[in-house]
């Protein structure tokens, strides 16, 4: 048995796994905390008290050889900067000051790609059943502060290999007058020329929907929500504090015609850049959304525009007919990931 660490690393918090794999890259679970990540200086107190706690809580000393950290932002040569924490990692650094053989730092969302393999049934929603092919490409696209994409290329021999894109800053493109009259509203009032997918298709683009709806649809606001936006609006930078108004939007849409047509609307751009992404792999593998608003929105998404929207491509409907798409509800899918890469990489 080879001793690991795994872990997904973000803004508020930090998630840390002790982790046991056989010869066959199965994986036990001994221990797993969360932590604030904002009351340590770096991630190395954090590891050493992580240890400790293992080890009083499971009455054996843990031993970990390598470790895969899973990190929400890029990283470059080994390299990660957390700016909204002051934290510099590397592999090199960790590696020595943790006394472990082998330390990778990848990025958040590739952890997602790798972490697929890892889900079961319980952890995914099915929006399309398709007829998902062992060995084609598979697409993974997830709104949330942003939308990251990446793909994953199964290999016969060895685990599979994941790509990072930028896709989500590609060129939004509307396909109705409406989604046309909120580019121009969204260029006009952001005082932009390019409007990406990502400012459609995230947080800010549930916020976009309802704003444009508001201003140039003349639909009627809610006084509670209304009071949300505008005090987001106003606000010179955004707190923790304050309520997200994307999701304030999202949970007022059962009651509220506004907060409503904005949803649908965003659920069908997020469908239609989803099949984007997916003619362009061509990913027979199947298609995952991951992130918190696909996972809190599944009964939404699963009503039928989303799907519809995903299919709409002339000629090309036959073939995104054939995929497999699939909402991930298990939120550790990265912590998933980052113990699957570890466990993959033993022997390199």
């Amino acid at each position: 048995m080879t001793q690991l660490l795994a872990g997904d690393i973000g803004g508020t918090k930090t998630i840390l796994r002790w982790l046991e794999a056989n010869d066959s890259q199965q994986i036990t679970v001994r221990h797993e905390m969360e932590y604030p990540s904002q009351q340590y200086e770096d991630l190395v107190p954090m590891v050493n008290v992580f240890l400790q706690e293992a080890e009083q809580n499971s009455g054996a000393s843990p031993a970990p050889e390598r470790a895969c950290f899973a990190i929400a932002g890029p990283v470059v040569d080994g390299t990660s900067e957390l700016t909204n924490l002051g934290w510099q990692l590397s592999e090199a650094r960790l590696g020595e000051v943790l006394k472990l053989k082998q330390v990778t730092l990848i990025n958040d969302f590739a952890a997602i790609g790798y972490g697929i393999p890892g889900l079961t049934s319980q952890d995914l929603r099915c929006l399309q059943i398709g007829a998902a092919v062992p060995t084609a490409p598979i697409a993974v696209i997830g709104a949330g502060t942003g939308l990251g994409q990446c793909f994953v290329i199964p290999q016969a021999n060895g685990p599979s290999r994941v790509f990072a894109t930028e896709g989500g800053h590609a060129d939004f493109a509307p396909r109705t007058a409406l989604e046309f009259r909120l580019l121009e509203y969204i260029q006009e009032s952001r005082e932009l020329t390019h409007v990406s997918a990502e400012r459609i298709v995230s947080g800010q683009g549930v916020v976009a929907f309802y704003q444009f709806l508001r201003d140039r649809e003349s639909m009627i606001e809610d006084p509670s929500v209304a009071q949300i936006i505008r005090n987001w609006e106003q606000a010179e930078e955004y707190s923790d504090d304050q309520p997200d108004p994307g999701a304030t939007i999202a949970q007022a849409a059962s009651n509220n015609p506004l907060c409503e047509r904005a949803m649908t609307l965003f659920c069908e751009a997020y469908g239609a850049e989803t099949g984007n992404l997916a003619l362009k792999l061509l990913s027979y593998g199947g298609v995952y959304l991951a992130g918190g608003i696909a996972s809190k929105n599944v009964d939404r998404l699963s009503n039928g525009g989303f799907i519809k929207a995903f299919l709409d491509k002339g000629r090309m409907e036959p073939l995104l007919k054939r995929m497999p798409v699939q909402v991930i509800l298990n939120r550790q899918v990265g912590l998933i990931g980052a113990g699957l890469y570890a466990a993959a990489h033993i022997n390199n």
